[in-house]
């Protein structure tokens, strides 16, 4: 494949011609910001964060989905692309509720980083918010409506596995959300609690419940291991203060990967000290079960008895 060589704030990187103006960065380890962007996903450009001067374009562009070119000469911090992204930030902090002090996400969340970054902080106005709408229906994952910045990612990532694909957007304009299925709970869903898209989520709309309390990012130790419950080998962290394992939390599934609850819990029982009671969905609804039983253990159990 033929390589282009391009200039970005200043210095020169060589990439190969498939690539798009915020891979080349990152080669340079330079990061632009950006919501909706992940590697792994279909590009849609929708949050607009990574928007980028180019020399000799009049219109700022997305640094995600344009594609480099030779002798291009890309600014990432120019004056023009600061100035878009602290009015997008704004935008996003008005509709959003003012919790990081106690939000789960706090520390680890891409909206509180990228504001703390251009300086942008929450001002009082009266005009609409985002609905507080809050499902608790699931044990394993929160779903907080107010917290959702529309990035696509946890819809994105769930059509990748072609028998989920159980969140979708409904409505339109400013009463656009997300919603699983006919717009149903968690719990009434068809939703496996696989986590993919909580760990996609870049703010705290979609939160691992089974680790909510325990553990603040910047205090936790952190181990990787992979799951052993089937070959593909899902990576997760080990949580750990003071040594002592308190959770688990999934890494982003690898190509191929599908992370499902069976091996989230399965890693989570060989590895946390003091565990959770598992549940099951049976009929549309979460029902306390044992841990044979959760990990599809139940015969093997037996016959070991017998």
């Amino acid at each position: 494949m033929k390589n282009i060589t391009l200039t970005i704030d200043g210095r020169k990187v060589t990439v190969p011609e498939n690539y798009t103006i915020i891979q080349a960065a990152e080669k340079l380890g330079i990061e632009i910001p950006a919501l909706c962007y992940d590697p792994d996903l279909e590009i849609v450009s929708s949050c607009r964060l990574c928007v980028v001067e180019i020399e000799g374009n009049p219109k700022l562009m997305t640094a995600c989905s344009t594609q480099v070119v030779e002798g291009m000469v890309v600014y990432t911090e120019s004056d023009k692309a600061v100035k878009t992204r602290k009015e997008i930030l704004q935008l996003l902090l008005d509709n959003h509720p003012n919790d990081c002090l106690t939000c789960e996400k706090a520390g680890e969340c891409l909206l509180q980083k990228y504001a703390y970054r251009y300086d942008v902080k929450f001002r009082e106005h009266d005009g609409d918010r985002r609905k507080a709408l809050v499902d608790t229906s699931s044990p394993y994952i929160l779903r907080d409506e107010s917290k959702c910045v529309l990035c696509g990612k946890c819809v994105r990532t769930c059509a990748q596995i072609n028998e989920r694909a159980v969140l979708s957007f409904a409505n339109r304009g400013f009463e656009t959300r997300i919603v699983a299925d006919a717009n149903n709970s968690l719990e009434e869903s068809r939703c496996v609690s696989c986590n993919r898209c909580v760990v996609v989520c870049p703010t705290g709309a979609l939160i691992d419940k089974r680790n909510m309390n325990k553990i603040r990012s910047w205090e936790a130790e952190k181990e990787v291991v992979k799951c052993k419950v089937c070959e593909y080998g899902c990576d997760f962290e080990v949580l750990k203060r003071n040594g002592k394992a308190v959770a688990v939390k999934a890494k982003t599934p690898g190509e191929g990967r599908p992370l499902c609850l069976k091996g989230r819990l399965w890693t989570e029982l060989v590895n946390v000290e003091e565990v959770d009671k598992p549940y099951i969905k049976e009929n549309g609804k979460f029902i306390e079960t044992n841990w044979q039983k959760a990990l599809g253990l139940e015969e093997i159990t037996e016959k070991i008895k017998d």
